[in-house]
């Protein structure tokens, strides 16, 4: 008897053992809805200082009104970099800005001071990370963002990056390209009603950035998938989240707070 108790014990322990390490280890499966709570331009002003002072990090989303094939967006490139950073934001802490559409195109000369003191804004709203992501992947949109933050992180108190959205997570399942593969899988996943691949027709189409499809890449109408836009978003997303931490954790420890005393309008007004 005692030695059938002591198995069923085994059992109910090693049963009750699985059911838990499988809800630690699974992941939960990303939906492409995009919370609110998170984006800064829907929050209230207690909402935005509870998630700074938990997690002091902004995610400013870069992009361009551009051709992206017949059959997607001419925003796109914004669209997926700032759902790319919502399922960043929701998952690890932090807050999206809304997107940013001038762009590497413009007078440096002149928009860099612009996105710098955008920066500098930031910085007195008392986040201790900038991080900028461009869903257009042209290095100049990277040397615009860190020649921008360059004079803001200059006292040591703040870090900032700019990336791609895939730089991070760059791997066979996470990629990008110009309206093809990848680019029309974030859309399928995300915005699947913006995306309407029967205007490609099915003739032959050389993608090569040719005129007059100007697409580069893989065919979307072979490759493209809403399951392959998720998987990139999750590893995108993943990666970002993890480079916020690094960066805010590679701050001296007295300033990877919340750095003004509150959000309210004797400490703070507007960005």
């Amino acid at each position: 008897m005692k030695k059938m108790n002591f198995l069923i014990r085994s059992l109910i322990l090693a049963s009750l053992f699985i059911f838990y390490a499988s809800k630690i280890f699974t992941e939960v499966e990303m939906k492409n809805t995009l919370s609110m709570d998170v984006q800064m331009q829907f929050m209230r002003p207690g909402q935005l200082e509870e998630a700074i002072r938990m997690f002091p990090v902004v995610y400013v989303p870069f992009g361009l009104i551009e051709w992206h094939g017949r059959q997607l967006p001419l925003g796109n490139d914004a669209i997926k970099s700032h759902a790319i950073l919502v399922k960043c934001a929701e998952e690890f802490g932090g807050v999206v800005y809304p997107p940013q559409w001038l762009h590497d195109g413009f007078n440096q000369e002149h928009l860099v001071p612009v996105y710098a003191e955008l920066f500098q804004r930031l910085k007195r709203t008392g986040f201790r990370v900038i991080i900028g992501v461009s869903g257009h992947n042209v290095q100049g949109q990277i040397d615009m963002i860190n020649k921008a933050l360059k004079p803001v992180v200059a006292d040591g108190t703040v870090k900032g990056i700019g990336l791609w959205e895939m730089t991070l997570s760059q791997c066979e399942e996470s990629n990008s390209d110009h309206a093809a593969k990848w680019e029309t899988s974030n859309m399928m996943f995300f915005y699947p009603e913006r995306v309407d691949i029967a205007e490609l027709g099915d003739e032959e189409i050389i993608f090569d950035m040719r005129a007059p499809w100007g697409i580069g890449g893989l065919d979307p109408r072979k490759h493209a998938s809403a399951e392959v836009g998720k998987r990139n978003a999750e590893l995108a997303s993943k990666a970002i989240g993890e480079k916020a931490q690094e960066l805010l954790n590679s701050l001296p420890p007295e300033h990877r707070g919340f750095s003004i005393p509150s959000i309210e309008p004797k400490n703070w007004w507007l960005i």
